[in-house]
């Protein structure tokens, strides 16, 4: 079987686009493939940007990264907005529109496969739906990994486009807001206490340190973060603490005292101890084990 090109362009990509940067892997895929990438990009929209089909031959996600528009789904529709994803695929029929005010720049990703075809239907994206998403920037960042690698003439760019992808429809489904929560009032408060939490954690002490901070109080704190991530507030912020630490130590020669202080660590046998519990060793065992 001849293996399309990477520069090839399918007939199905949008002309009504700026900015594209877009990859072709494979183009013929195998009716037996597990998994494998077809094309992926990512553009933005122009004020008249309008997709209508009745079918699509491949699974595709698309992410909005940025502007707004209205996405139509076997006749139903949603609305799209910066963290929102939404599915299509063989069978159902899309449209999507751009609003002309605030242009999308979007992301997509086709792809083909048995096992993407039982991870899309066990998901939350099902046959053809929106989805707002909790941890946006983390669904970001995988599409970011799909463009570097997808782009170029990597050895292996197949197989990792297609683990890549494979991890993004896991992550999809983590971070897929049940439709009672896309409007509620109770995700603005997750993720300014999570933006709160990321730009202050230094400097944070107590959980209702940072809960005060975005006007909630620490019990309905960790009520959205149950509801919205898959740890504590706590356990996340003591993940960027350490985080924060794991990169001081490795900085010349930090005591261990030092970046306890540092992160206003009552004295070096706490910091010790939640250094631990993190990474499962201690600061003086992971300072030895990386330079080793």
């Amino acid at each position: 079987m001849k293996k399309s090109t990477r520069h090839d362009k399918p007939d199905f990509v949008s002309s009504q686009v700026t900015d594209a940067q877009r990859y072709f892997l494979d183009l013929n895929p195998a009716r037996t493939t597990r998994l494998t990438v077809v094309c992926g990009g990512r553009e933005r929209c122009q004020p008249d940007y309008m997709v209508q089909r009745e079918d699509f031959r491949y699974h595709c996600v698309e992410f909005v990264a940025e502007g707004e528009g209205t996405v139509w789904l076997d006749g139903k529709s949603f609305e799209l907005k910066p963290g929102t994803a939404f599915y299509y695929g063989p069978g159902i029929r899309h449209r999507i529109v751009c609003s002309r005010e605030r242009l999308m720049l979007k992301y997509y990703i086709d792809f083909t496969g048995t096992l993407a075809e039982k991870l899309i239907q066990q998901g939350p994206l099902g046959q053809g739906r929106a989805v707002s998403l909790a941890d946006a920037p983390e669904v970001l960042e995988l599409f970011e990994l799909l463009q570097k690698n997808g782009t170029g003439e990597r050895r292996h760019a197949d197989e990792v486009c297609a683990a890549l992808t494979e991890a993004l429809l896991y992550r999809l489904a983590e971070s897929a807001l049940p439709a009672v929560d896309a409007d509620v009032r109770a995700q603005n408060s997750f993720q300014k206490l999570k933006q709160h939490l990321e730009m202050n954690f230094l400097a944070v002490r107590k959980l209702e340190e940072a809960a005060a901070a975005v006007h909630i109080n620490e019990a309905y704190a960790c009520r959205l973060f149950q509801r919205f991530h898959f740890c504590s507030p706590y356990q996340y912020l003591m993940r960027l603490k350490m985080n924060h630490a794991a990169n001081r130590l490795l900085e010349g020669n930090r005591l261990v005292k030092e970046v306890a202080e540092e992160l206003k660590f009552p004295d070096p046998y706490n910091f010790s101890r939640a250094f631990k519990a993190v990474y499962g060793l201690s600061p003086e065992q992971f300072v030895k084990q990386s330079r080793g």
